[in-house]
Parts: C-alpha cells; structure tokens; sequence
C-alpha cells in the first residue's frame, strides 16, 4: 500500500532523515520504534505532506505522493492523528467529528459516520455536546482518533497516541487500533511504548538518527538482544 524509498529529509541544511525506505502492507499495522529524536515523526509528517521531502520517494497504491499536499491526501484516504491530539478544544465532540469530515460533501454519509463512530466510541457518545478541551486525555485521544475515521481512511497513522496517558488508559487505546485493524484499515505507527506498539504490529522499523538500523516481524524485533538494548530499552 505504501511504499517509501531513499527518503531523505532535511531542515534547512540539516539532514535529519538519511535514505530511508521501508514498506506498509494493506491491512498490517506497521510501527516505527526509535529515541527521541530519532526521525520518526519527521517521517509521517512528509508522509502526510507537512514536510517536503529532500530526496526520494513515496508511493502510495502505485501512484507517487511525494509533492501531494495534504488535503489531495486525505482525499485520497491518508489520515493523520497528529502528536498531542490537536483537537478543537473550543468545539463540542459533535462539532469536531463533524470537522473531521471536512472532505465529505454528503449529509447523509456523514451523519451514518458520526453514528458510526459513537457506537464504536460510546463514551464520546455520552460527551457529544461537551467541549473538546474538558474532557480527560484519554477522552480526547479517542475523539483524535474517531475525527481521523470520519474520512474512513484505508491508511491511518498515528503519532504517539500513547503520549501523555495512564498506563490503563493506554491499553484502552490499543486495544481499540486492534479493533479498527479488524476492519480492514491499514496502520502505521510511530510510538515510545515499544511494547504495547509490539503488541498490536506485524512489522517494525527501528530508527536511529534518521538511519533505519534494523527491521522484522514484531517477535524477531523483541527477540534481537542487541536491538533491545541498543535502541529499544526493556520491552
């Protein structure tokens, strides 16, 4: 489904990002592992279209995305939920869904969404008239997630959707990425609790300085003793 090759990324004169490739399979969930620092969420964000490319390319179903900007992108069924959530803390969860759908120009499909997503988020349900910013971070992690499903994305990435939450709010939002992979959505993600990203992938990259210094199966990340120590700490 996506298919990235030789990207090099760079701020200014900066490289940060050295002749990257790496592959997501439609319906696998992909993660890239890595410090701080790393690379990793400059590389969703050219993904995306945030940030261009120096060198490289990204295909997307064939076709190259590499200069495609971002909203042709979600268009094209590539959605983001960004680091930190960035939801509209001065909109209601209705209203935020309803942003979520920008793209959709049918009334009716995005009401049978919203409905949708309440019955998969029933406690977004119960909060639909609240204001995004009162509600707990778990909350807005899964209204993030929910805005991001109102394209109804085939590729949905996600950027540390671990970021800032208790450990028994964290397993909820896992274990809500393995109920969408159910249907179908492919998922790439870029996560600093390698172990619950493990859990949920068929595939890693790990990343260190912009450099992708070892690849596999979830088991053969978990069971290289040099890439635990090295890169990934105890996992």
């Amino acid at each position: 489904m996506l298919k990235v090759e030789n990207l090099s990324i760079a701020y200014g004169k900066t490289e940060v990002v050295h002749h990257v490739s790496f592959e997501v399979k439609q319906g696998s969930v992909v993660t890239i592992v890595g410090a701080n620092g790393a690379g990793k969420s400059t590389i969703l964000n050219t993904i995306v279209g945030l940030h261009r490319a120096k060198e490289g390319s990204i295909l997307y179903k064939g076709e190259d995305i590499t200069r495609t900007s971002p909203d042709k992108l979600v268009r094209k069924g590539i959605r983001l939920v960004p680091e930190g959530r960035q939801i509209f803390a001065e909109h209601t969860v209705e209203e935020n869904l309803l942003l979520g759908a920008y793209a959709e120009r049918d009334p009716q499909k995005i009401r049978e969404r919203m409905e949708k997503m309440f019955n998969r988020f029933p406690r977004l349900q119960e909060r639909r008239k609240q204001f995004g910013g009162t509600l707990s971070g778990g909350e807005q992690q899964m209204l993030a997630i929910a805005r991001a499903l109102m394209t109804e994305p085939d590729l949905l990435i996600l950027d540390e959707p671990s970021l800032g939450l208790a450990p028994i709010i964290v397993a909820d939002v896992f274990k809500l990425l393995t109920e969408v992979k159910k249907t179908g959505v492919t998922i790439m993600l870029v996560e600093q609790m390698v172990d619950n990203a493990l859990s949920i992938s068929d595939y890693a990259y790990v990343l260190e300085t912009g450099n992708i210094v070892f690849s596999g199966t979830r088991d053969e990340v978990k069971n290289s003793d040099d890439i635990v120590k090295a890169y990934l700490g105890n996992v």
